[in-house]
């Protein structure tokens, strides 16, 4: 059977070499997702290939740490009923949480057999730490380049007033402009009175406890909801210590999920917003300012080897 990863390759236009989460677009992480999972499937009952349930559950993890929900929920239930290796309903409940928070009904029933979410994520969930970079003696260090152009022209497609809004306000904040302008395109499409399913509202999507939080009055004020934005992007670079991804990762989908899962959760949708973060703003570093809070705990356990 030609593997997942292969498959993938000639699916997506991608060599197998350049297969990686940094290399990956929206549809084509799903469709490795997908394929990984099939594979994961095939190898589990044995179909075209010799039944191997170590290589399952191995495969299904890849899938999961991709954001798969299915390929969560079939790998919690594995864990929840001994297949293949002794049962372990800890990290059948990590399992069965992620895919219900993505809206799996059999998921969201899982999780009452084997007792709730868990905090412990499993070893092939956790993403690696960041190798560390050289060290330059101080003699041959030699002077940054300079930075790149922003990958998206906000000043050419952002509504002038939003903009002149964020130019103006963001450095107030020690927030760049370019990462405020990314984050309120992803959210809202600079669109001032945007209201989601959930509540949340105007440019920054801010939902009535983030608001309350920052002190907005009327989300749907730019004014207003720029500064709370701001406000709560200045507290979050300074939780996560600079880290957009974690930092993009936290504003969709809260700094405690972010805290749960020692990184950027296993939702696509998630993923798929840092990703879009990460390539208008340019970076994964952001100056914060240490004197807004302390950083998150869970740093230590996201870098740990």
């Amino acid at each position: 059977m030609v593997s997942a990863l292969a498959l993938a390759s000639l699916a997506i236009g991608l060599t197998p070499s350049t297969v990686t989460a940094q290399a990956l677009t929206d549809e084509s992480e799903v469709t490795l997702a997908t394929l990984l999972r099939k594979e994961a499937i095939a190898y589990e009952f044995g179909e075209g290939v010799n039944q191997d349930l170590t290589l399952a559950a191995k495969l299904y993890c890849k899938s999961a740490r991709l954001g798969d929900a299915e390929a969560q929920y079939n790998l919690g239930w594995m864990l929840a009923n001994g297949r293949g290796e002794e049962r372990n309903d800890i990290s059948a409940a990590f399992f069965f949480n992620a895919a219900a928070e993505q809206g799996l009904p059999a998921a969201i029933r899982m999780l009452g057999r084997v007792g709730g979410p868990t905090d412990q994520v499993p070893e092939c969930m956790r993403e690696p730490a960041p190798k560390p970079k050289p060290v330059t003696p101080v003699q041959e260090a030699r002077p940054k380049p300079p930075p790149a152009e922003p990958p998206v022209d906000y000043a050419a497609i952002a509504p002038r007033n939003v903009f002149d809004l964020v130019m103006k306000m963001a450095p107030q904040y020690k927030v760049e402009p370019q990462l405020a302008l990314s984050i309120i395109a992803a959210e809202s499409n600079f669109d001032s009175l945007a209201l989601s399913p959930k509540n949340a509202r105007g440019l920054m999507q801010l939902i009535p406890a983030t608001s309350e939080r920052f002190n907005v009055l009327n989300a749907f004020d730019p004014a207003q909801n720029i500064r709370g934005g701001l406000s709560y992007l200045r507290w979050l670079l300074a939780y996560f210590q600079g880290d957009v991804a974690l930092v993009a990762a936290a504003y969709n989908s809260g700094e405690g999920t972010v805290e749960r899962y020692r990184g950027v959760p296993p939702y696509m949708e998630t993923r798929a917003y840092v990703r879009k973060i990460l390539a208008s703003f340019g970076t994964r570093e952001h100056p914060y300012d240490d004197s807004v809070t302390r950083p998150s705990a869970s740093l230590t356990l996201m870098r740990a080897p």
